[in-house]
């Protein structure tokens, strides 16, 4: 249901392989304070990351020392100074983004509609990208005039419009003319749907989601 909130959706994920290839992985140290490190994660807006913490894409900070912070990526352990970016890339050549499970059981993105930047609640049950009103306004989407309908949401029933999203990017994955609705009321999360996720290979191992483009 197109209606879903973090709090209520269910995610129906398919295990797709048992292994999992070399992924793509960007971490930018923005800041450094104690145990802690401030990183930009995928080209995503800085994020706070404590020692022993692992990030979406599979990163993570083993420890603070002087002026860099340690981390562990791709197997192997990396020092980056403030400012030093390490990007690698998937063996196969195919842009990939790695996603951990949050305490809920919920896979939550780091992404852009049209580049404005958005959080994403990756949800299988919803056919199409679906994007809160105030979300598609702030990424400039003029939707009053697109084709509308009815759905249902958590409270109650309301308007949908139909509309073309030029680009939806997740972490280093975009996808161009990716068919979404606008949801007038109700919905307060944008939902990675079907019409991104049909264009990925999807992986499980554990915790980790890994979405590799296909096409």
């Amino acid at each position: 249901m197109l209606g879903r909130t973090r709090a209520t959706a269910i995610l129906t994920l398919a295990l797709l392989a048992t292994g999992l290839p070399a992924l793509a992985a960007d971490v930018r140290v923005v800041g450094l304070f104690g145990s802690k490190a401030v990183v930009s994660l995928d080209g995503g807006a800085p994020t706070t990351m404590r020692i022993g913490q692992r990030a979406p894409n599979g990163a993570r900070l083993l420890a603070i020392e002087g002026e860099s912070a340690i981390f562990e990526i791709d197997g192997q352990r990396r020092a980056l100074r403030m400012g030093q970016p390490y990007v690698s890339r998937s063996s196969g050549g195919a842009p990939s983004v790695r996603l951990s499970a949050d305490a809920n059981g919920h896979y939550m993105a780091n992404g852009s509609v049209n580049g404005s930047a958005m959080r994403f609640l990756v949800d299988t049950g919803a056919t199409m990208v679906a994007l809160p009103a105030v979300f598609a306004r702030q990424a400039g989407i003029r939707y009053s005039t697109a084709p509308r309908g009815t759905v249902q949401t958590a409270g109650g029933p309301t308007t949908a419009y139909k509309v073309k999203l030029d680009t939806v990017t997740i972490g280093g994955v975009t996808l161009n003319n990716v068919d979404a609705v606008v949801i007038d009321r109700g919905l307060n999360v944008p939902l990675l749907g079907m019409t991104f996720l049909s264009r990925m290979e999807i992986q499980r191992d554990g915790e980790l989601m890994v979405l590799k483009k296909r096409f």
